[in-house]
This record gives C-alpha cells, structure tokens and sequence, in this order.
C-alpha cells in the first residue's frame, strides 16, 4: 500500500508510539525513536493541528455496566447528513459514518439504562422528520477495538521498541464501575485532548494535579479509562472504510469473531444482536483491496450464510466516546 506522501515514516512511528500509550512524555518516545525531544513534541503539534491524529480519552461502557448499541438510521437523502450531524453532537455517540450511497446513517451508541434506549431508539429517532427507519444491534462482545488499535497491526515500530513503550496491560475487570461527578468531568475533558497537561485538568475539575493523577491512574487500573486515537488513515496508505454486517452460524460465533479479529484489515469486530450476529469495521487501501479481502479472508471464515458491505462515504464523528 502507498501511503499519503505528505506524512513521512517517522510520522507513522510517532503515531505508532502514541497508540501504545497516548500519554508516554515526549522524552520517552523520542528516546524510542532516536530523535529530539524537540523533534517530537514540533511532530505532534504539526500532525495534531492538520488534524492527522489526536489522543483522545476512551471510556469502556460496559465496566460501567452501560450498553453500546450499532445503529443504523435510514433517511431520505437530503435529510441524512443534517441526522448525521445531530447524532454527532450527542456526548453519547462515536463514529458516526454516512454509507449506503449517503442515504444510511451508522454509529456507535452508549446507553446506561433501559430508560435512555427506550429514549432514543423508540421516541427521539423515529420521530426525527424524514427518517424512514432505525435499527439497532446491542453489541453482546467485542473481539477486537476500544484500546485495541488498528495502528498496532500495522507495525510502524519494531518489537524492542513496542515493548519499551507499551504500559503495563490492567488486570480483567469483575466487578462494575462506578463514577462521580469529577470523574464525568474529567473523563470528559480527556476525551476533548487526551494528553491534556495535569495542572490544566486539575484547574478544570476543581482537584489538585496529585488528585488527577492519582484518579487517572485508578481509571485505567479499573478499564474504564483508555487512550485511543483519531486518525487520518491516508497516513497509512489507507482509504477505504466499510462496514460488514455478517450472519455465522451461532456453534461458529466465537470462532469466526477471533479469527475475523485478526486480520489486519480489521479495526473494530463484535458479536451482535439482530438478523446478523457478527459486525466489523473495515480499512483497506482501495475498493480493488476490499474486493480481494472480502474474497479471501473473508470467504475462507467459517460458517458464514450472509455478508451485507456498506461502503463509508463520510465519517461525521470518530471517536471521543464521553460519558
């Protein structure tokens, strides 16, 4: 794949790094990657003010025993982008994509209660003017996503220098989480400008730079809190985004999942509920990619009786996920 020739490898190594632990100091990545401090921090605010990549905070919804929720909204076409747009100003959406020739809306919803799904699913979204139908799959397992990065299949740093940056991964969560009023503030902050400095998060949360130190580090610890990234993919030679809704015979889910998980291809892959049980986000580099990938990796998983592509045409809202 050729990738957009306006970022260079160590671009693609810096976002690499910053995958790995959106937060790591510039001293440390630049240490990795055998440049200057300078060099990094001068990367970073080049590459964040094109809006080529930005660390944002993640929040994982269901360690707060939250719902999340693929939507799919079908409008009339000259209704869909302003319903796209409305949907991306909800603090409670991520990856709001327009597909299907611009006249399907899809994305991610967060739900903490039976109250806000009946809400939006039954009330707000099909009386919104010109929508003709909602469907909504509850995501029932994810195999890969969240603080699993796309990035990391591609392999822009070698394995030393994966392990020098890569934090320690959090113990397997049990028990459901639960929040105040400053950590909703924070988190939210984070999700704005996830390398936000301490002192700036203390003066807008009312803590002390200790305090916020301290409850970032408890969040990550519980798996509430991770880091992710926004993207420009051209960055790594990638244009193409679909999304597979796919049906696989129930003995075959969890196989199917995994496999389907570790393609290099895949950026996002759930178990779901609805008339197709397994979805996935797809990047590749062109349609000729696509065609080859849905062909050959995708033929060859087992069990599979049907596969519905929705090609994206344009990506609304990525993700920043707050609660």
């Amino acid at each position: 794949m050729e990738s957009d020739s306006r970022y260079d490898d160590l671009d693609r190594r810096l976002v690499h790094a910053l995958q790995l632990d959106g937060r790591a100091p510039f001293s440390t990545i630049a240490e990795v990657l055998g440049v200057s401090d300078r060099t990094v921090a001068r990367r970073y605010a080049r590459l964040r003010s094109a809006g080529a990549v930005r660390v944002v905070g993640g929040v994982d919804p269901t360690v707060l025993g939250a719902v999340l929720w693929m939507v799919r909204v079908r409008c009339t076409p000259a209704a869909s982008l302003p319903v796209a747009e409305a949907l991306a100003r909800r603090p409670d959406t991520s990856w709001v994509s327009l597909s299907s020739g611009g006249t399907e809306i899809t994305c991610v919803v967060r739900t903490e209660s039976a109250a806000d799904s009946e809400a939006l699913l039954l009330t707000t979204l099909p009386r919104t003017p010109r929508v003709e139908r909602v469907t909504a799959h509850s995501v029932l397992h994810a195999f890969y996503g969240g603080p699993d990065s796309l990035i990391g299949k591609l392999g822009a740093l070698d394995r030393e220098s994966v392990e020098r940056l890569r934090p320690p991964r959090p113990p397997a969560v049990t028990t459901t989480a639960r929040l105040d009023d400053g950590d909703r503030r924070l988190l939210a902050l984070l999700a704005a400008d996830g390398r936000a400095g301490f002192e700036e998060l203390a003066s807008a949360t009312g803590w002390s730079p200790t305090t916020v130190r301290r409850r970032m580090a408890e969040l990550r610890e519980q798996g509430v809190l991770y880091l992710e990234l926004d993207v420009d993919w051209r960055m790594f030679g990638l244009t193409a985004r679909t999304l597979l809704w796919l049906s696989v015979a129930p003995a075959h889910l969890t196989q199917a999942g995994h496999a389907l998980a570790a393609h290099p291809e895949i950026a996002f892959a759930a178990a779901t509920t609805g008339t197709t049980n397994l979805y996935a986000s797809v990047v590749c580099s062109d349609q000729r990619a696509l065609y080859r990938y849905l062909t050959t990796r995708v033929a060859a998983l087992p069990a599979i009786t049907h596969i519905e592509t929705a090609p994206v045409i344009r990506t609304v809202k990525q993700a920043a996920n707050r609660l």
